[in-house]
């Protein structure tokens, strides 16, 4: 049976999926940052640690709209496309969280460094796939886009001043 979830409760599955694997993440990171990552060498242009909490929260919630729109997207498509872009956003935000055990959690910093290009890499094949069904899902991966970009130069940085 195909049951169609109300758009309220699709809203919310999606946010707790995003959400999910922030918290994953976030298990890895949190207890190395007084720690060994304290430790570590900075790149130039490194902000400080409270900066990172807030807009990752804000990414998270953006991400997590964009897949929205996505999936409410009334565009008439092959379902075997929308199928693809979902396996794409679950590739992007398996290698989000992967970058967070690599980097933090295993201290696998040049590990880290190649998740991070191919997590950029799939952000980017994202909003141009995504922008056929909703080019405001696509706009709003813009800032996720930009934030990994600075994401990859700290983790380069960081492994080559380390």
């Amino acid at each position: 049976m195909n049951m169609r979830l109300p758009n309220p409760i699709m809203l919310l599955l999606c946010v707790g999926v995003t959400f999910a694997a922030a918290g994953i993440g976030t298990i890895a990171t949190i207890p190395n940052i007084p720690t060994w990552y304290s430790t570590l060498e900075k790149p130039l242009l490194n902000p400080p640690n409270w900066v990172f909490g807030p807009v990752w929260t804000l990414l998270y919630l953006l991400i997590s709209i964009s897949l929205y729109l996505v999936i409410t997207s009334k565009k008439s498509v092959k379902k075997q496309s929308k199928r693809n872009l979902y396996v794409l956003f679950g590739a992007q935000l398996t290698l989000n969280t992967l970058w967070s055990i690599t980097f933090f959690g295993l201290h696998l910093i040049e590990a880290a460094v190649g998740v991070i290009l191919m997590l950029l890499a799939c952000i980017i094949v994202m909003i141009i796939k995504f922008w056929p069904y909703s080019p405001l899902a696509a706009k709003l991966l813009i800032p996720y886009v930009l934030w990994v970009s600075f994401a990859t130069y700290l983790t380069i940085g960081i492994a080559l001043v380390n």
